[in-house]
């Protein structure tokens, strides 16, 4: 007869191994769409950088961090409540592999053609050519630790830190996760244009 108190960690261990199996083939299934899409694997200057600071140079979301990894982020907190609301029944794990499918999702449909052009003529994003394969992969993380971090919090310390992070990007960048949602949907000359002020 089988000892619980071993084979519970030995089940736990083999939980952690199949859902890290499962990220790693979520994240290695993205940077194939992205190469086939033509991305490159970093910033084409050369250097690697860990942060970009200008969010209207050519090294916008061509690094690992950007001003729009806090964006991420808060997608990380909408699809832990979101799956939390719809899959409650379902682990934590399975949950996060699902936000982690969404996110390269988006990272995807955000590198195609269509959507590149879409931000250069309808958002400030001028000089948008599209997410490098290290910037995407370190968005897909930044939506992971979004998931972890509502995994702790409460739905009132998510709904705090939500507006904290837009209200702190629309000061520091005038620009925010509400903002480039709206921009991308049903752009508005005066925002645009409120945007584009120095």
């Amino acid at each position: 007869m089988t000892d619980n108190k071993q084979s519970t960690p030995n089940r736990l261990q083999a939980n952690v191994s199949q859902v890290s199996m499962a990220g790693l083939l979520i994240c290695a299934l993205l940077v194939c769409v992205l190469r086939l899409l033509g991305r490159t694997w970093w910033c084409s200057c050369g250097e690697l950088a860990v942060w970009a600071w200008d969010v209207n140079s050519r090294h916008n979301s061509q690094h690992i961090v950007d001003w729009y990894s806090f964006s991420h982020v808060l997608h990380g907190v909408i699809f832990y409540w979101l799956l939390w609301l719809l899959f409650r029944g379902k682990s934590l794990a399975l949950r996060l592999l699902a936000a982690m499918a969404i996110e390269a999702s988006w990272e995807i449909a955000e590198n195609s053609p269509f959507i590149i052009e879409r931000y250069r003529s309808a958002t400030i994003a001028l000089n948008y050519y599209g997410d490098s394969i290290l910037n995407s992969l370190s968005d897909v993380g930044m939506c992971c630790f979004g998931f972890y971090l509502a995994a702790r919090l409460s739905v009132r310390t998510s709904i705090i830190l939500f507006v904290a992070v837009e209200l702190f990007l629309l000061v520091m960048i005038r620009d925010n996760l509400t903002l480039n949602v709206l921009m991308l949907l049903w752009p508005i000359d005066s925002i645009k244009a409120w945007q584009s002020m120095s």
